[in-house]
């Protein structure tokens, strides 16, 4: 699996670092530092400058700030890290959750969000947030993926709720969810004909427009041991899965499933496919992080906007020490520039 080379001359991304008590500010210091400056593409924080600085200071690290409008960020300089200020509640404790500063989480993915969809940004890039925080300060969050889809309905006044289908990436495989962060016992019940196929559809044509493949070969997991084993060990591969994959080849599709998760992620069928998609979070992405982890990247498809984020987690016990790997917030800018270059020049529409 390759991406597709693009130019990435002029992009404006956003990056915000999420929970600011962990390594969210470290990596994207740290990123900045070891950048190449000769890629064209510019990052602007959207963050609360005073944590930089501080966080800059403690690793030791010469990183100067550029404070941009919120409203028209502009260009920033090439050797200063811009950033569109949003502030704290109250001092962040490296290592330590503050839920005061919950809002502030949520008010830098509004305001980059925001400007993503206005058109003043090219793409966003996230990082790691700490949902426990934010759901015990009061506000309803599963997740990203669940935030973008909602608000992005709302900023497009969208007769219905934007649907995202969540991708992860790492060189060599890329797998997409039917389902994202929902408890176990909850999975089944979610796993519907409807859903199945619009995960594929969508899958389908993020692979050619966004990735450059013009005819994408998919391999797609069952939900039950052995893929159901004929319905000894659940229906709903032949109730709902296989029927759904018949339907998409019929109409010009390359799928070979449903196949057992357990023999789907081997060589043999990996080297004929350039996607997976997996019926859950944990069905497909320990895989795909024990493969690539540290250089695996999170893709939100079916937005209305570019949007890519870290596959780990806040690491608060490595904040402000200097040994968090910002390797996978480098992957997270580089994949997002490829996704927006590709889009630059097209009509970017959600998929509803």
């Amino acid at each position: 699996m390759t991406y597709r080379e693009s130019p990435t001359e002029g992009l404006n991304l956003l990056v915000t670092p999420g929970e600011p008590a962990g390594i969210g500010p470290d990596v994207l210091l740290q990123w900045f530092v070891n950048r190449n400056p000769q890629s064209g593409t510019r990052v602007i924080a959207v963050a609360d400058p005073e944590l930089l600085n501080e966080r800059a200071a403690v690793l030791e690290l010469s990183v100067e700030l550029e404070i941009l409008d919120q409203h028209n960020p502009g260009t920033p300089s090439p050797d200063k890290l811009g950033v569109i200020p949003c502030p704290l509640a109250t001092v962040v404790v490296p290592g330590r959750l503050d839920n005061k500063n919950a809002a502030y989480v949520i008010n830098c993915l509004r305001i980059a969000t925001d400007l993503c969809l206005s058109h003043k940004a090219d793409a966003l890039v996230t990082g790691p947030v700490q949902k426990s925080v934010i759901n015990d300060a009061g506000m309803i969050f599963s997740g990203h993926t669940e935030y973008l889809a909602e608000h992005c309905s709302q900023f497009i006044q969208a007769d219905e709720t934007i649907e995202p289908v969540m991708m992860l990436a790492t060189p060599g495989l890329r797998v997409a969810l039917v389902t994202t962060h929902l408890p176990l016992r909850q999975v089944a019940d979610s796993i519907s004909a409807r859903k199945v196929r619009y995960c594929l559809e969508v899958l389908h044509s993020a692979l050619i427009n966004d990735f450059g493949i013009q005819q994408p070969r998919l391999l797609v997991a069952g939900l039950n041991p052995h893929a159901g084993e004929n319905g000894h060990l659940g229906h709903e591969e032949q109730q709902i899965i296989a029927p759904v994959i018949n339907e998409c080849m019929k109409e010009g599709m390359h799928i070979n499933g449903p196949l057992p998760a357990d023999t789907l992620f081997t060589p043999k069928y990996l080297a004929q496919a350039d996607a997976v998609l997996a019926m859950y979070h944990d069905q497909g992405l320990p895989v795909l992080k024990h493969m690539g982890f540290s250089q695996a990247v999170n893709i939100t498809l079916g937005l209305p906007l570019v949007r890519t984020s870290v596959d780990h987690g806040t690491a608060l016990d490595l904040a402000a020490t200097g040994h968090a790997d910002h390797g996978s917030l480098a992957y997270a800018i580089e994949v997002a520039s490829e996704l927006a270059s590709a889009r630059r020049n097209k009509p970017i529409v959600a998929i509803q």
